[in-house]
């Protein structure tokens, strides 16, 4: 028998889901408005998709949020995953408290701050060693992945933790080599948290605007760095437009991440 909810558990999920999801829901309805004030509904149009085929400042700037996002989330993951390895098969190991504190610093470091020390960093490199030759999507990507894999790290090393070894132990017992084991035993079974740190640290460079703000050169504007510096002029329905098409992408990717992680499954 399902337990049904109370009238005020009912009410409490409304307002909770109408906090996070009208404000989206406003944002996709009004890009369809064919008045230019964003806030005024004027009538339906999609002239302000068409007329983001021509902006090319928004349009390059959301092709660099994009390449950002996809290196910096597949190196977050790799390295998060080693790193996560490292910590929980590894045993105890000189420095592994160091080390552990180290993965998880990003976490709780302000952004101003880390924004800060890797321009500074970058800037060091720059004069000693001549790399890297000023700040471009390079230093982006190297920057969000510093701050993505701590998140990846987490999630692995939980999924890691909680693993049954036999299966592991029993390919090594028929004579499997570690290599084979971790690519054909390990991996399968941790795909669900290398997925998931996939897509939050995907979601995570592509809303940073802080810390790509410090390490950003010309002509490597992100989307968030160009829809915040528009803000003082007013902001423009084909943003709106943009946004709409960037939640339908992102939800289509959740929603196949989401069967894919049920097929798996069952």
């Amino acid at each position: 028998m399902q337990n049904k909810l109370s009238p005020s558990l009912k009410t409490f999920m409304i307002l909770g889901y109408g906090f996070l999801y009208l404000p989206i829901i406003t944002l996709i309805v009004f890009s369809f408005n064919s008045s230019r004030l964003v806030t005024v509904w004027q009538g339906f149009s999609i002239k302000w998709y068409v007329s983001l085929l021509h902006d090319e400042v928004l349009l390059k700037s959301a092709w660099v949020s994009l390449q950002v996002a996809i290196f910096a989330a597949t190196l977050a993951v790799i390295l998060g995953t080693l790193s996560a390895v490292a910590l929980v098969r590894l045993g105890r190991f000189k420095g592994r408290k160091l080390f552990g504190v180290l993965t998880i610093a990003p976490l709780v470091m302000p952004e101003v701050i880390t924004g800060l020390a890797l321009l500074l960093l970058f800037v060091g490199f720059e004069q000693i060693v001549g790399w890297p030759k000023g700040r471009g999507i390079l230093t982006i990507t190297i920057a969000h992945t510093t701050l993505c894999m701590a998140y990846v790290t987490i999630l692995v090393r939980g999924r890691l933790a909680e693993m049954d070894l036999s299966l592991e132990e029993a390919a090594l017992d028929l004579g499997a080599r570690p290599l084979k084991v971790f690519t054909a035993i390990t991996l399968p079974l941790i795909f669900p948290a290398l997925l998931s740190g996939w897509l939050l640290a995907f979601a995570l460079s592509l809303d940073d605007l802080v810390i790509a703000s410090f390490v950003a050169g010309p002509g490597s504007s992100t989307l968030p760095m160009v829809i915040f510096s528009s803000i003082r002029f007013g902001i423009s329905p084909q943003i709106n437009a943009l946004a709409t098409l960037i939640i339908t992408g992102v939800g289509i990717g959740v929603m196949l991440a989401g069967w894919l992680l049920h097929r798996k499954k069952y």
